[in-house]
């Protein structure tokens, strides 16, 4: 069953994340993208980090793309393991874990609550992750 493409009638909030978390696996950047609506808004995680030291999130198109290269595109992989999945209205929270395997060796997860919300035009426009840099762990 092939999943809708965005601002198709059924799409949910919850169809977006998986279609992002998807992209984001595969590495492919263009198909990640263009989930986001023009105006989204980026913010992973949510506040002031070495990310976005001034805490006001990635906002448009631009600023996502350079998120992207700079905090996604730089790994060897991601892989996301969700435990939890809550729907409501056009958000959805994930509950679960990544690991990102960086590019020459090692590896980190982090738990955490993964956001989405479905603009007005279908598309992504939030991503909100909440997670604590603190509690980021190595793994092999």
């Amino acid at each position: 069953m092939t999943a809708p493409e965005a601002g198709a009638p059924g799409r949910t909030a919850r169809d977006l994340g998986q279609r992002s978390m998807a992209a984001v696996e595969a590495g492919d950047r263009a198909a990640w993208l263009a989930l986001f609506s023009d105006d989204a808004v980026v913010e992973d995680p949510v506040g002031p980090s070495m990310f976005d030291p001034e805490g006001r999130g990635h906002r448009g198109p631009e600023a996502i793309a350079a998120f992207y290269d700079n905090v996604i595109g730089v790994n060897e992989s991601i892989r996301f393991t969700i435990r939890q999945s809550f729907l409501c209205g056009d958000e959805v929270a994930n509950v679960g874990t990544i690991r990102i395997n960086f590019v020459g060796g090692g590896a980190v997860e982090v738990d955490g609550v993964y956001c989405y919300r479905m603009a007005p035009d279908g598309q992504l426009g939030g991503l909100r992750a909440f997670w604590e840099a603190d509690k980021i762990r190595s793994v092999e």
